[in-house]
């Protein structure tokens, strides 16, 4: 069975009317990064921080997977597929994707303060921003603040380099590391990228095939040109 691997950016998550970071109209035009996504905001005003990320949890729960995530699940019918994504939320999942890399975090997780390791799942969409983890350390979200590494992003590059189809959908390939991930797949390997806008591809060395449409509607289109053969 072939390996397919799906990269995957807030452009699937915004078909089921999750705002993206980088729009116009995106969180970033209501929150600054310094006072929300930084582990000196944290620090600084906990409260403020935790609160952001119990809004960004009820909304994921007020929302529901899309034909983009249906899509990227009914692969696991047809090849070995493996998705990465960008996306905090947990929509992957909850439309039927069995194994999903996130690189920047998920909101259904909270991690120790003390050690990034000790990660615990936290029940329903609110943080007490007082709860402790078992070492005594305040939680705080399992999300990848600007200016942290990405831990999970030799795990990801990893699984790009076993790739016998790579598709990119909703992603701007702006966000750096984890748009380098493109670099690791094997030069031979087909590339298709479903998104409405023009990425940046002119690094990549791979064949590429470009559905210019929202992931709702491109990724169900790859998904039967894929599959009727």
């Amino acid at each position: 069975m072939k390996k397919a691997v799906v990269f995957t950016g807030a452009g699937v998550s915004a078909d089921s009317g999750i705002p993206t970071f980088r729009d116009a109209n995106g969180l970033w035009a209501n929150y600054r990064i310094e006072d929300v996504c930084t582990p000196e905001a944290l620090a600084r005003n906990r409260n403020m921080v935790i609160e952001f990320y119990n809004k960004r949890r009820k909304e994921m729960y007020e929302k529901e997977p899309n034909a983009g995530h249906y899509a990227i699940a009914e692969l696991e019918k047809y090849f070995d597929t493996q998705v990465i994504t960008q996306n905090v939320d947990n929509m992957h999942e909850r439309a039927g994707s069995t194994r999903v890399t996130h690189l920047h975090g998920e909101l259904t997780k909270l991690r120790s303060s003390a050690d990034p390791d000790l990660i615990v799942g936290l029940d329903g969409w609110y943080q007490d921003p007082d709860a402790k983890a078992p070492d005594g350390s305040l939680l705080r979200p399992h999300i990848v603040f600007f200016g942290e590494a990405v831990p999970m992003f030799d795990r990801a590059a990893k699984i790009a380099g076993t790739a016998d189809i790579f598709i990119v959908v909703g992603t701007s390939l702006a966000v750096y590391p984890a748009a380098s991930l493109i670099n690791y797949v094997r030069p031979d390997v087909p590339i298709y990228l479903v998104d409405p806008g023009s990425p940046n591809l002119a690094f990549v060395r791979n064949p590429v095939t470009h559905i210019k449409a929202r992931s709702a509607v491109g990724m169900p289109q790859l998904l039967h040109e894929l599959t009727r053969k």
